[in-house]
């Protein structure tokens, strides 16, 4: 069994997709690094996939993640705004899909749940909690690499729990929990 393993958290946007990755050596986990994808100075949609994609896939090629956990997304109003954020989110998983990670993803308030133990928490509640767990010197300007560093974190606290979020382990596992998105 390996003692040893490194989780990345994806908290997908596009306007800015925020990432954190964290190691877990036994039962501790080790902070390792946070950051952000910006993309807001980019117009055209396709060129924000292909970024969030290469990005992901060179955070895979530096840190060697065993593991993703990525925000699934919340249900808004507007439908528009949902369809490129569940984009963002399925190229964020292709990467580690195509690289054979384990993919899983949590909901917002399962991550907000598993980091303050309240569902509802505010994005600076939990990078205050995540600032004081990991013992970081000090939090980002903008709160979307803590969003990242949360889902890694959640995943780190559920991952000892037989229930998570759903989880494949590549696109056969995919397909096999997903017949009805594959035509």
């Amino acid at each position: 069994m390996k003692t040893e393993k490194i989780i990345l958290g994806i908290d997908p946007g596009t306007t800015i997709m925020g990432f954190g990755l964290i190691k877990v050596v036994g039962k501790q986990m080790q902070f390792m690094q946070l950051n952000e994808l910006m993309l807001k100075k980019y117009d055209d949609h396709y060129v924000k996939l292909k970024l969030i994609f290469e990005r992901t896939i060179d955070l895979i090629e530096t840190y060697h993640p065993d593991e993703i956990a990525i925000e699934a997304p919340f249900f808004g109003k507007n439908v528009q705004s949902m369809l490129k954020l569940g984009r963002a989110q399925g190229v964020a998983m292709a990467a580690g899909l195509s690289r054979d990670i384990p993919v899983t993803e949590y909901s917002p308030k399962k991550i907000k749940m598993a980091i303050t133990g309240n569902g509802n928490a505010s994005k600076e509640q939990v990078a205050k909690m995540l600032q004081s767990t990991l013992k970081l010197k000090s939090l980002p300007k903008n709160l979307d690499s803590t969003d990242g560093l949360a889902a890694a974190v959640c995943h780190f606290y559920n991952s000892s729990r037989v229930e998570t979020g759903k989880s494949y382990s590549g696109w056969a596992s995919f397909v096999s929990k997903n017949p009805d998105k594959v035509k």
